[in-house]
């Protein structure tokens, strides 16, 4: 068997030095190592492949330098101990069927966003904006489609898809809803109780390992070498802080309404088993937001409550103060969104897909939505970085805060209220009946202690 997905490559071995210096170790002594090995062929040599898994073991191993700045701990007692206050517990004041809305709402928001974001996904600025401009469709304010005037198409080298909202009869099957189905079946199955081992079991019996990405599929090829939560996140995982984690986070927000403490507890129970430091605080920060969305429609609260969950000092929360001191400073939007791409490179794999990137996209999604769910995810998916995992975030968290009734059909209309997963027993399933099904997963949650 050979496949490039399951070796460690090149591309690995440059961003294990980015994802170091992230975590300020110090590399000196390892360099040589990486560029040799960098130059190598790793696929078809295999003494070169051997070296490079031995020199990504060795780089666990590094020391921190001395002065860093931040306290990131990855084990949960430890980032409730860095965390700052909070309200923990919010009084949730919804009746059943405002609630049951409110679901409804998150899901056909996480759908939606999700169709928005998924035709554009890998198209950088420097194509999508241009490409909007010729089209006469700048700022961004509806779905992609295919039969857009083919000499513009041509000109920016877009061709047409399946998920163009013109080709889809329901939403299509995708990684950020099929992660949201996964937690809800786990969920399901395992009650407020599930532990990461419940997680990974419910992986290698539902989920192929080639149908996993990143962060996921490395931590899958440790647990099927018997290896454990946690340690199944940061073994030979260069991707151990990019944005896997944070888009499986939603079903534990939904399980959670007024929950923030144990929705992010939920989330660090699924995001341990593959990501660390800032990886699970994304999860936990989006879950928590969950939560407090079924209370509260206020979106900086909502991003202050989530925060209120992960370490102070960590480059997540720093980050996503920086976006709230954007808002208080007046910016606009768009001048936002140059200011992402000032700190952060698209053109660069790990920026492209970390969490901390994308993070502060979904915070500027929410922060300049004015509670509208078409504002929010076009200016998410508009600022580019991973389109559809974020544009399903920020529709999410508002579909929370909007509920159902109050999303506007052109939003909600394409889906034809339906969602397609890989996911068993959800493979074709009406978004109302996933909606109804939270509902009672959730009732049953918070009434077990």
């Amino acid at each position: 068997m050979k496949h490039a997905w399951l070796y460690v490559s090149q591309a690995d071995l440059k961003i294990e030095q980015e994802q170091f210096r992230d975590e300020g170790k110090d590399s000196a002594r390892l360099l040589a190592d990486f560029t040799r090995l960098g130059k190598a062929d790793l696929e078809n040599d295999p003494r070169a492949q051997q070296q490079a898994v031995e020199l990504l073991d060795r780089a666990q191993r590094l020391s921190r330098i001395q002065g860093y700045a931040y306290r990131e701990p990855s084990d949960l007692a430890g980032i409730r101990k860095e965390r700052p206050a909070g309200p923990r517990r919010m009084r949730l004041k919804l009746s059943d069927a405002s609630f049951l809305d409110r679901l409804h709402g998150a899901w056909l928001g996480r759908c939606a966003g999700c169709l928005l974001g998924k035709p554009v996904e890998g198209m950088r600025s420097t194509t999508m904006w241009p490409y909007l401009k010729d089209l006469g469709k700048d700022p961004l304010a509806d779905f992609f489609r295919s039969d857009e005037p083919t000499r513009i198409m041509k000109k920016h080298q877009v061709g047409p898809n399946h998920s163009h909202v013109d080709k889809v009869k329901h939403m299509i099957e995708d990684d950020d809803t099929n992660y949201t189905a996964t937690g809800l079946a786990i969920l399901k199955q395992h009650g407020r109780g599930f532990t990461p081992t419940d997680v990974a079991n419910f992986w290698m019996n539902n989920i192929p390992i080639l149908h996993t990405c990143t962060a996921e599929r490395v931590a899958y090829r440790n647990l099927s070498q018997l290896l454990p939560p946690p340690a199944s996140a940061s073994c030979r995982n260069v991707y151990r802080e990019w944005i896997g984690a944070q888009i499986r986070a939603d079903a534990f927000g939904y399980a959670a309404p007024g929950n923030p403490e144990l929705a992010a507890d939920f989330a660090w129970r699924d995001a341990s088993i593959s990501h660390i430091k800032n990886g699970i605080y994304g999860e936990m920060w989006v879950a928590a937001m969950l939560a407090a969305a079924a209370v509260t429609s206020d979106a900086e609260e909502v991003i202050r409550i989530g925060l209120s969950e992960v370490p102070a000092k960590s480059r997540l929360a720093e980050a996503i103060a920086d976006v709230l001191a954007w808002k208080r400073e007046g910016l606009g939007w768009e001048e936002a969104i140059a200011r992402i791409h000032a700190r952060w490179d698209e053109a660069n794999p790990h920026h492209w897909c970390h969490t901390i990137s994308n993070a502060q996209v979904v915070a500027l999604g929410l922060l300049w939505s004015e509670n509208d769910l078409g504002l929010g995810i076009c200016r998410a998916v508009q600022a580019c970085f991973d389109t559809d995992c974020n544009g399903a975030t920020v529709g999410s968290i508002l579909g929370m805060m909007l509920g159902a009734r109050a999303l506007p059909r052109r939003w909600t209309a394409p889906l034809r209220g339906r969602l397609a997963t890989g996911v068993a027993g959800y493979h074709l399933v009406k978004i109302a009946d996933l909606a109804g099904e939270t509902l009672a997963v959730s009732k049953r949650i918070l009434a077990e202690r």
